[in-house]
C-alpha cells in the first residue's frame, strides 16, 4: 500500500509541475507560430531526451530534469547553455520585429497568470483546507523576558504589530519575513486582551531566521530517539506523545526540558501516550555538558485543516500569493535584519517535495500550491535578466525605441553568463534543499494531517 501511494504522489506530482511548465512554454510556442517564427524543438525539461516525436518540422521532447522547459526559435537569441546548439540552416531566416520578440517573451508568464486563475477559481467553488495550528502559548520558563511580563501557558496571540494572527504558521511567516526583530504582540486571556512588546531571536546558530519564543501548546511528540541513550533503555518509541515527568502534567518541549533540568539525572516516571493507551516508562536521564538529556529528537504533531468553503476568491488567493512574494523578496535583499538568505530558498527538488506532502493530503492542496507556483513563475520570469523572459523583453524593448540592434555577442555573452549563474544558483539551492532540508520534507511527507470540515459538519477525512 505505501508503495501504491508513493507511485501514486509521484506520477501526480510529475503532471502537476509539468503542467505549470507546459503552460508556459505553450504560450511562448503559441505566439511564436503566431509570429511567423520558426520553432525547432518544444522541451519540457532540461538535460538528456527522455521522450520525443518530431512532426512538422517541430521536435517534441521530454527531457530528464525537470527544472523547466523551453521552445527553441532560432530568430530569437536563445542560451546553449541551456538549450543546446540550434540547427543550421541553409537558409537564412528573416529578421522579426522587436515588438514580435516581447509578445513571445511576455507571452509564457501571461499564461501561467491565466492557468492560476483558472486554479484559484476552482479552488473556489471545491473549497480550501487551511492549516490551523491554534496560536496558544505552551509552558514558558520562569527565567524568561516573556514570563516576567506577565506571558503564561494559555494565552492566545490574537494580533502581531496590528495584523490579525489565526495560526502559528502566520506567527511565523510575519516574523520571519519582516525587517525589524521587534513586534508589538496582542494577547487574549479570559476575553481580556494585552499587548507587549517582544524581541524575535535567530531559532538557532544554524537557521538564523527570526521567530519569537514563545513555545506552543501541545503534548511533546517524540522524532527519534537517539540510540544507547536514556530514552532508549527507558524503551520510548517514535510518535510516543510526551504526558508527564515525574507526575507533572508536561505541555510543551520548553516544559520538558525545564522539568528535565530540574530534576537533574535522578530515575523518574515518563508518561507516553502511543496510539490510544497511556505508557508509564522508568527513565534515568543523563547529564551530558552540564545539560540533562534524554536522548530524543522532537518530532512534529499532526498537522490539523480546517475545511474553508468556498475557498478564497481568486483575487484573494491570488493577491496573497503576490504578497507574499513581494515580503519574500524583500526580506531576502535585507539579510541583516530578517535572517533569510538564498539557502532558504527551494529549487525544483524542494518545490517537488512539497508538491507531494499536499498532494498525498488533498487534492485541493495540491492545487492551491499550483497556483502559488504559475504566479512565482510569472513574476520570476519577468525580471530583467538575461536568459529570462523579462530580459528578452528589456532587449526587444532597447531595439524597437532606439532602432538600433544590440550587437549578437553582447547578447550572447550577457545570456551565457547569466544561464551559467541560473545553473549555479539551482545546484546551490538543490544542494541544501538534498541536503540541509532533507528531514523537514520527509517530516512533512510522512506526517500525519486531518482535514476538517467547519464547527458545524462532520469531518469530511483523515488520514
Amino acid at each position: 500500500m505505501i508503495i501504491l501511494t508513493t507511485i501514486y504522489v509521484i506520477a501526480v506530482v510529475l503532471l502537476l509541475f509539468g503542467a505549470a511548465i507546459f503552460v508556459h512554454e505553450w504560450g511562448h510556442y503559441f505566439v511564436a507560430r503566431m509570429c511567423g517564427m520558426k520553432v525547432e524543438e518544444f522541451a519540457i525539461g532540461f538535460g538528456k531526451i527522455l521522450w520525443k516525436r518530431e512532426k512538422d518540422g517541430i521536435l517534441y521532447t521530454v527531457r530528464a530534469i525537470p527544472a523547466g522547459g523551453f521552445v527553441k526559435l532560432p530568430q530569437m537569441l536563445t542560451s546553449e547553455a541551456l538549450e543546446g546548439k540550434s540547427e543550421e540552416d541553409n537558409e537564412p531566416l528573416p529578421e522579426i520585429s522587436p515588438w514580435a520578440k516581447i509578445a513571445v517573451a511576455v507571452a509564457g508568464p501571461i499564461m501561467n497568470i491565466v492557468f492560476a486563475v483558472v486554479l484559484a477559481t476552482v479552488i473556489f467553488f471545491v473549497g480550501l483546507p487551511e492549516m490551523i495550528t491554534p496560536p496558544v502559548v505552551g509552558n514558558l520558563s520562569e527565567e524568561s523576558t516573556e514570563y516576567a511580563l506577565g506571558i503564561r501557558e494559555g494565552d492566545i496571540v490574537t494580533k502581531i504589530d496590528g495584523q490579525a494572527i489565526p495560526s502559528w504558521e502566520e506567527a511565523h511567516k510575519l516574523t520571519a519575513l519582516s525587517v525589524t526583530n521587534r513586534f508589538a504582540v496582542t494577547f487574549m486571556r479570559d476575553d481580556n486582551e494585552f499587548t507587549h512588546v517582544l524581541t524575535a531571536t535567530p531559532v538557532s546558530d544554524e537557521i538564523p531566521i527570526k521567530t519569537l519564543d514563545l513555545p506552543s501548546k501541545f503534548p511533546p511528540i517524540v522524532g527519534r530517539v537517539l540510540p544507547e541513550q536514556a530514552a532508549d533503555d527507558a524503551g520510548l518509541k517514535a510518535d510516543d506523545k510526551i504526558v508527564s515527568l515525574g507526575g507533572i502534567p508536561i505541555g510543551g518541549q520548553g516544559q520538558l526540558i525545564d522539568e528535565l533540568q530540574k530534576n537533574g539525572s535522578k530515575p523518574t516516571e515518563i508518561v507516553v501516550q502511543r496510539g490510544a493507551e497511556e505508557v508509564v516508562l522508568a527513565i534515568t536521564p543523563r547529564l551530558i555538558e552540564d545539560k540533562v538529556m534524554i536522548g530524543v529528537q522532537f518530532g512534529h504533531g499532526p498537522r490539523v485543516y480546517i475545511e474553508r468553503h468556498p475557498g478564497p476568491t481568486p483575487w484573494e488567493n491570488i493577491s496573497a500569493v503576490g504578497s507574499l512574494m513581494w515580503r519574500t523578496l524583500y526580506a531576502l535583499f535585507h539579510k541583516e535584519e530578517t535572517g533569510v538568505g538564498v539557502s532558504d530558498l527551494s529549487g525544483p527538488v524542494g518545490i517537488l517535495a512539497m508538491l507531494g506532502a499536499m498532494v498525498k493530503t488533498d487534492y485541493r492542496l495540491a492545487l492551491n500550491f499550483l497556483v502559488l507556483l504559475n504566479v512565482n513563475l510569472a513574476i520570476l520570469n519577468m525580471l530583467p535578466i538575461p536568459v529570462l523572459d523579462g530580459g528578452h523583453t528589456v532587449m526587444g524593448l532597447i531595439e524597437g525605441i532606439f532602432r538600433r540592434k544590440i550587437p549578437a555577442k553582447l547578447q550572447e555573452w550577457a545570456t551565457t553568463g547569466f544561464a551559467v549563474a541560473l545553473i549555479s544558483l539551482m545546484i546551490y539551492v538543490t544542494f541544501h534543499d538534498v541536503v540541509m532540508r532533507r528531514g523537514i520534507f520527509v517530516d512533512m511527507f510522512n506526517s500525519d494531517t486531518e482535514v476538517q470540515a467547519p464547527a458545524d459538519s462532520s469531518p469530511v477525512s483523515s488520514e
